[in-house]
């Protein structure tokens, strides 16, 4: 094991890089995941004729698929139809179709754990059915959504490295290529990610836990 090989500016920095894209892929597939699971839930909990058993298919159909499949599809299969996608835009859709469904379910679950006498009570107070939904039960589903939905996003963080199978420069695709040119870095650089990963996860379950005892 070659620690001080490994560890030397240029891997580092090539790391580095590749963390860079992680976080990047990760924020974005969140912000948009987040978005989309909320539309979705709220379709599926307002019972919109169609629409919501539509989405519910689209739901589990995604749910019950592996991911590295959605990937692949996304980045080769798209081509065959004429949208080509980069390696990073393949890998933010794909993890954004995949956590979308998954956290559409969480957010449903939220949503229908509040009281809907609530929603009866915001109307004969001259609220519309809208207005109810959004400043008496979706603030209050959001607060117990909290603990699952950075779950999830610790999830989707870690699922980033399945992106390395189509070759996106991501930190498990350049810890490889680094790794690759000296059997005695495997370790040192397979330690040194870990790392990345687990501080970054671990004070993402900080946060939630303060978010939970706070609200």
């Amino acid at each position: 094991m070659d620690f001080a090989g490994a560890y030397s500016w240029p891997n580092l920095r090539y790391l580095l890089e590749g963390f860079l894209v992680t976080l990047e892929v990760a924020a974005l597939a969140i912000l948009l995941s987040f978005v989309i699971a909320i539309i979705v839930a709220i379709i599926r909990y307002t019972k919109i004729p169609v629409l919501s058993q539509l989405l519910f298919l689209w739901v589990e159909m995604i749910r019950n698929l592996p991911l590295l499949l959605i990937i692949f599809f996304v980045y080769f299969a798209l081509r065959d139809v004429g949208i080509k996608l980069g390696v990073f835009s393949a890998a933010v859709v794909g993890l954004t179709i995949f956590e979308s469904a998954m956290i559409s379910e969480v957010v449903r679950s939220g949503l229908m754990s509040v009281d809907k006498g609530q929603i009866e009570a915001a109307r004969a107070s001259g609220l519309t059915y809208g207005q109810a939904l959004r400043y008496i039960i979706l603030p209050q589903a959001l607060r117990r959504m909290i603990p699952p939905i950075v779950s999830q996003f610790i999830s989707l963080l870690k699922d980033t490295s399945l992106a390395i199978i189509i070759a996106l420069p991501e930190l498990m695709h350049n810890g490889q290529v680094i790794y690759n040119t000296n059997y005695s870095y495997v370790i040192p650089i397979l330690l040194l990610i870990a790392l990345l990963y687990f501080v970054v996860n671990f004070s993402l379950s900080l946060i939630a836990r303060r978010l939970e005892h706070s609200r």
